[in-house]
């Protein structure tokens, strides 16, 4: 199989394993008005290819494709705002595998505050943005380096609009050959399908970095970003 092919079903269990957002309403109680997910991995690195001894993109050749993304360090970041006001905010981090660290807070937003909140979810900009087509990856794409992914859920009065953007880092080139430690010639490419939406999503998540920002965090066990 070529280095390319492999890439490409690597790349594709990565992203079906990376996320999916479930809705954390409960039945009983108020439905959540956003969910905000924003992960990210690195999968390559100096530092860590020494460390695990082998690149992600060799373990997908490996055979490990469906390969568990607590492998690399990892992080995440989410925060569900309930119709009432009522918030969770959680930031997890990975750096040693099956040993997440997680801290959270909760709160309630004010009028004014779940207001604001309301209108720049009604941006009708905001409204048209759905899942856009997958990456298209370069055919000497040789490792996935970094993977950025933001997924957004918004409960709108008669449906649900979720979408998620993908933005990665892969070195492109060939492998140099006669090395031990399989490396790669070649330069980092950034491909990011979420890049025309960046203007129109930036108060949203401009508004959810300050909720984190102004919440003291508490050591807690992993509960609302998806692991």
């Amino acid at each position: 199989m070529s280095r390319c092919k492999s890439y490409h079903k690597f790349a594709r269990s990565l992203l079906i394993g990376f996320l999916v957002l479930v809705p954390l309403a409960n039945a009983q109680g108020p439905k959540p008005l956003v969910q905000i997910q924003r992960l990210r991995a690195e999968l390559e690195s100096d530092s860590n290819s020494m460390s695990i001894g082998r690149n992600a993109y060799d373990a997908g050749m490996n055979g490990s494709q469906q390969m568990n993304l607590r492998q690399y360090p990892n992080s995440a970041t989410c925060l569900v705002v309930y119709e009432d006001g009522k918030y969770f905010f959680e930031k997890r981090e990975e750096h040693t595998p099956g040993k997440p660290k997680a801290k959270s807070a909760e709160g309630v937003l004010g009028p004014d505050d779940l207001q604001h909140l309301k209108g720049i979810l009604e941006d009708e900009e905001l409204k048209k943005i759905s899942t856009p087509k997958a990456l298209n990856i370069p055919a000497d794409a040789q490792v996935l380096q970094e993977a950025e992914r933001l997924e957004v859920r918004i409960s709108r009065a008669n449906a649900v609009q979720q979408f998620s953007l993908l933005k990665e880092q892969v070195k492109t080139g060939a492998t140099i050959t006669g090395s031990s430690s399989g490396g790669l010639s070649g330069m980092a490419t950034v491909l990011d399908n979420g890049a025309p939406y960046k203007k129109t999503i930036g108060p949203l998540l401009k508004w959810s970095d300050e909720v984190g920002k102004k919440n003291k965090l508490k050591d807690s066990k992993p509960q609302y970003c998806v692991q």
